[in-house]
């Protein structure tokens, strides 16, 4: 279960509710948090598919950092109707030094565990995860 190289395990829970967001889209978004006492990564918190970006973004805390995946609709510029799943590392700078060396040593096996992950964001403050950037790296 915990990687050695980082001593980080996944709950289950995770894999699961990652699945439900890819395969039946029945979640707009899941927010992950790692448990420093327990070393393993769970789920914080799931929007379902009526939440909007703006509701994502206000699950993350100011101050602390979190990984997160984010299903987004949208219309390409031949009027397709498309969708992609994002994978935000959320790592702001008032954040403590441990917490971000935790989150950053342990993200390449947690995004591992989830297959089908299509487009990475490393964010530090709000402006890095605007929804003009999230369309930008969409298309």
């Amino acid at each position: 279960m915990a990687n050695s190289a980082s001593g980080m395990a996944v709950h289950d829970e995770c894999k699961l509710k990652f699945l439900e967001l890819k395969a039946k889209r029945n979640h707009r978004f899941i927010v992950f948090k790692i448990d420093e006492k327990i070393q393993q990564v769970a789920v914080e918190k799931v929007g379902s598919p009526e939440e909007t970006y703006d509701d994502f973004t206000a699950c993350m805390p100011p101050d602390e950092c979190r990984y997160a995946v984010f299903d987004f609709d949208f219309t390409t510029d031949e009027n397709c109707q498309k969708s992609k799943i994002f994978f935000i590392a959320w790592s702001p700078d008032t954040s403590r030094v441990r917490s971000k060396m935790l989150y950053a040593s342990s993200k390449d096996r947690f995004k591992r565990e989830l297959d089908g992950i299509q487009v990475e964001l490393q964010a530090t403050d709000p402006s890095e995860m605007s929804m003009d950037i999230i369309k930008a790296r969409a298309l």
